[in-house]
């Protein structure tokens, strides 16, 4: 073997030790988290909106992605807080006469899937404004609703 060639072997070696022993120092630390006790309101600049969590459980993050999947063309967005309260994000094809009636099929979702609390359900117009709050009573298994 060459002088060059095995100069070349050893350089080579010494840049992958060097290598290795960087990427491993600097992902060995703490990681940084996401907060997780996000603001309810959905509201603010665009960038701000597409920062927020579907959930800040990971069982609420699994229910608002489900919502918004399983809602094609009603809801275009979805989030869950604290297991008891679900905020959706409807689209133009929600009529204003169906707005109560989704809302009252997503507090009852919602409750059989969070149960044993009262849950509440805001359905927030396209252009984000809160246009009805619905609230699920345990105890009584009725819901009430506010404009």
């Amino acid at each position: 073997m060459s002088l060059f060639q095995q100069s070349r072997k050893i350089i080579a070696g010494f840049l992958l030790v060097l290598i290795v022993s960087f990427t491993t120092a600097c992902s060995g630390g703490p990681s940084a988290q996401k907060p997780t006790n996000l603001p309810v309101a959905i509201g603010g600049s665009p960038s701000y909106y597409a920062q927020l969590q579907r959930g800040n459980t990971q069982a609420g993050q699994d229910f608002g992605q489900w919502v918004t999947q399983t809602a094609k063309g009603l809801v275009q967005d979805a989030y869950v807080r604290d297991n008891n309260k679900l905020g959706v994000v409807i689209t133009q094809q929600v009529r204003p006469n169906e707005v109560k009636d989704l809302a009252k099929s997503l507090a009852q979702g919602f409750h059989r899937n969070f149960p044993n609390q009262d849950v509440s359900v805001l359905v927030y117009a396209p252009d984000k404004k809160l246009i009805l709050t619905a609230k699920y009573d345990q105890q009584s298994n009725q819901i009430e609703y506010k404009s």
